[in-house]
């Protein structure tokens, strides 16, 4: 018996729409490894119509007073509420995820960032305005930039959507945003949402578009002619593609490109409580985390007792179907990704000790076994690669000196942390380490106040926090004469 497979669609100025010619992909359940929906695969007339869309009512969405695009943000987020089971259920079949962490751990961020940045959208301001040449005045003006073509990852596509659209919108652009090929169904849902309440209070529809596709469906997003800024978390390959693809028509670019979050660990620091915290934040969502708990730096004092506890603790930790009771975390995301985090295990050098795990789980999905891998040098693949899995690696280190030198030694510096109850310590480390983010006996929270961003290779721009608002908005000065 075939079971009929649910039918995604793409939602362009208000309307779900198949693609234009046609063409679809199939999209897989991560915890069955089976296909359960058909999607969009977009081309050059898709992105068309749905740039068009945006374009005509990016002046309209611009042209409303703040309060208003609050109050239409304040909408989602309720209605974001009202229908939280079937984001979650969504969520959970788009990428296997357990469904109490879906509902506990993000639910509840997504609708207070949409709030956050409804409440941003009325908080626009610039220098005020002065005389700095005699006989004229000064004043900033800050505006929407445009178009937004923005492109979601498939490790927190219902998060990172929000993470895209809610700045962009209350600034007052207007987005077209594609969720990854193997994770599109709760951005589809997303839609269906935000373009109920943009109907209720007779907004453009065209100011929030979906469109399903694949890489080539991305890039032809980012080199349309329509869009004034390009948005993408992804990897660092797809963020240089994007930034060359942008540069073709001189595009605003914005990206969020991955981690390799060095966890520095001192002598000091309380064992069993970061072993603890340290573990739920390497494998939470599978390790497929930009800013997870994957690259241990331990001092040599303490290392053999923090790698067997640390195993413990992996060994203790499980890994389940999203209905499974006490599961920490789901599958990998699809099949490229099992065989890409298998392979690095598969590689590991002969000095290098798997403690714990290092394998997959059943052989239905796509599961892997939480790992703990010791006995690493700082040059060796897994440490300066993003491995994007449950894998925590662990390297010694001897001194201050020494640790810094290794956690910046990689060309990732998006998020770190540093574990010690030394205050002056913990100080000097958090001027050392480059990366955007430096955390201080924790590791993962983020706010929707506060930045979330890194440098080097993991990409430039911010979002979250009013820093990621103002990425959204130019910078206009006008001058008058007061003769």
């Amino acid at each position: 018996m075939t079971t009929e497979l649910r039918r995604l669609r793409n939602y362009i100025d208000g309307e779900f729409r198949d693609a234009a010619d046609g063409r679809t992909t199939e999209v897989v359940n991560p915890a069955t490894g089976e296909p359960y929906a058909t999607a969009p695969l977009s081309g050059a007339a898709d992105v068309d119509a749905a740039m068009a869309a945006a374009a005509a009512a990016f002046p309209v969405w611009r042209d409303l007073v703040p309060g208003e695009r609050q109050k239409a943000l304040l909408k989602i987020a309720d209605a974001f509420e009202a229908r939280a089971e079937e984001l979650i259920a969504t969520e959970s079949e788009n990428t296997g995820k357990p469904l109490g962490l879906t509902r506990d751990e993000e639910i509840p961020p997504m609708i207070d960032q949409i709030r956050f940045f409804a409440g941003a959208a009325r908080m626009l301001e610039g220098r005020s305005a002065g005389e700095y040449m005699e006989g004229l005045t000064s004043i900033i003006r800050r505006e929407p930039v445009g178009v937004c073509a923005q492109v979601a990852p498939w490790n927190y596509p219902m998060m990172m959507a929000v993470w895209k659209f809610a700045p962009a919108l209350a600034a007052g652009n207007t987005v077209v945003i594609k969720p990854s090929d193997t994770t599109p169904a709760s951005t589809v849902l997303i839609a269906e949402i935000i373009g109920g309440v943009l109907a209720e209070l007779g907004h453009p529809q065209g100011v929030f578009n979906v469109i399903c596709g694949d890489r080539e469906t991305g890039r032809l997003m980012v080199e349309h002619p329509v869009p004034a800024m390009a948005s993408i978390t992804g990897s660092v390959r797809a963020g240089k593609q994007v930034a060359e693809s942008a540069s073709k028509d001189v595009k605003r670019v914005h990206l969020e490109l991955g981690g390799k979050a060095p966890v520095v660990v001192f002598e000091d620091t309380d064992i069993p409580k970061a072993v603890e915290d340290i573990s739920v934040a390497g494998f939470f969502n599978a390790g497929q985390d930009c800013t997870a708990a994957t690259r241990v730096l331990v001092h040599e004092a303490i290392h053999d007792e923090f790698v067997s506890a640390l195993a413990k603790a992996a060994a203790e930790t499980k890994t389940g179907a999203p209905d499974d009771e006490d599961v920490l975390y789901g599958p990998l995301n699809n099949a490229n990704q099992l065989a890409q985090v298998s392979g690095f295990i598969d590689r590991l050098p002969a000095h290098a000790k798997v403690e714990a795990g290092g394998h997959r789980v059943g052989d239905r999905g796509f599961f892997y076994a939480p790992t703990v891998v010791s006995g690493l040098k700082q040059d060796d693949e897994i440490i300066q690669h993003e491995v994007f899995g449950p894998v925590i690696t662990v390297q010694s280190f001897s001194d201050e000196e020494q640790a810094v030198s290794y956690a910046n030694g990689v060309e990732y510096a998006l998020a770190s942390s540093v574990w010690t109850k030394d205050h002056a310590r913990a100080m000097r480390m958090s001027k050392a380490l480059d990366f955007g983010c430096v955390w201080i006996n924790t590791h993962i929270p983020l706010v929707a106040e506060m930045p979330h961003g890194g440098f080097k290779k993991s990409g430039y721009g911010k979002d979250l926090s009013a820093y990621g608002f103002e990425d959204y908005t130019r910078i206009k000065h006008v001058m008058t004469s007061l003769g």
